[in-house]
């Protein structure tokens, strides 16, 4: 089986996206289903390319057993559409962001965050300068990736 690529997008990639592969990347490791997995993140901005996550991502992070610190920001690139098999956008902003960027072909690829979230009436992961702690970021992408999983379980078949 060839793996699954996955690439989950904020806005600069030093809070939400890089937990989001933090937290999907440990699921998966407890899982024991990395094999199946190729995950990174990126922003749909250039304003902190190499740069480490904010340090208050990395301490929450850490919290929950989630090492961030190998982490650098890095933006999406044209070729990242043809290559990821989902681009995850944490917000309507960078949805629409790499809707505008992405070739038509590959936009079905595109999806939000928290849309997999059942019955959940957040459509985005707030930003945690400005609308949520970095506590809750956490807790909804933690969430929103358990979700994801069994998703992709069911979608491609794998235990």
């Amino acid at each position: 089986m060839e793996k699954i690529k996955i690439l989950f997008v904020c806005m600069g990639n030093i809070c939400r996206s890089p937990t989001a592969e933090g937290v999907f990347r440990k699921l998966i490791l407890e899982k024991n289903l990395e094999q199946f997995f190729e995950i990174d993140s990126a922003g749909t901005h250039s304003y902190h390319i190499g740069s480490s996550p904010d340090s208050r991502t990395q301490v929450e992070a850490k919290k929950h057993n989630v090492d961030l610190s190998n982490l650098r920001a890095r933006q999406v690139c044209d070729l990242d559409f043809e290559y990821y098999d989902y681009i995850i956008a944490m917000d309507s902003s960078n949805y629409y962001d790499l809707m505008s960027q992405c070739p038509r072909e590959d936009q079905t690829k595109i999806s939000m965050m928290l849309k997999y979230i059942p019955n959940t009436q957040i459509e985005s992961v707030p930003d945690p300068y400005f609308d949520g702690g970095f506590d809750r970021v956490f807790s909804l992408l933690d969430d929103a990736s358990k979700f994801f999983l069994d998703e992709l379980k069911k979608n491609h078949k794998f235990n």
